[in-house]
């Protein structure tokens, strides 16, 4: 990223784009399913379909917290129930998906503003906090992606098969897994 703050809030700007779309790709693989169908585990040591939503957000918001804001919990019971440290058969049932969405997008509106308050410089040392801006939304959407191949893979298990096309002319394939390429166009 450019040490030029033009440039770093462009990139930021880009960058929270994808976040959109990776966030409006993962909430797809779920539509038109059921609570139920959202919640079935393929067995005991695996997670439904709603906790990988869940855990999506619940990572974002303890990246984004932790290197960026010091902001309190939004739920603490999701804190332990979308924590990949929880085993399986731990983490107890999933509430409603109207729930699960509402955190993520809950998580999503922090998000983005202190990404904003970052590309507007209203944060001390702007510069070197885009950097690391850039850097923690690109790891937010990896993961995202990442969960994305679980979910599908999961959907295909319930005689759901889906083939979407990819959410962004910057993701590329890297071990079956779609990323954020390192140089973002248009």
């Amino acid at each position: 990223m450019s040490s030029n703050p033009n440039a770093s809030r462009s990139t930021l700007q880009a960058t929270l784009h994808e976040y959109d779309l990776a966030r409006s790709y993962s909430e797809s693989l779920i539509e038109g399913l059921s609570d139920e169908q959202c919640a079935w585990r393929p067995n005991e040591q695996s997670s439904g379909l709603g906790w990988h939503l869940g855990h999506q957000a619940a990572v974002n918001h303890y990246m984004v917290r932790n290197l960026t804001a010091a902001e309190p919990s939004f739920n603490q019971s999701f804190d332990a129930l979308f924590d990949s440290a929880t085993t399986e058969p731990q983490r107890g049932d999933l509430p409603p998906m109207e729930q699960v969405l509402a955190f993520r997008a809950e998580v999503a509106k922090s998000t983005k503003s202190i990404i904003q308050r970052i590309a507007s410089g209203d944060v001390s040392a702007p510069a070197q906090l885009s950097i690391i801006a850039d850097g923690l939304l690109r790891a937010v959407i990896n993961h995202e992606y990442q969960h994305n191949t679980w979910v599908l893979e999961v959907r295909n298990e319930i005689g759901e098969k889906l083939d979407p096309p990819k959410p962004s002319s910057n993701v590329v394939d890297v071990e079956g897994y779609w990323v954020l390429s390192n140089n973002l166009t248009g």
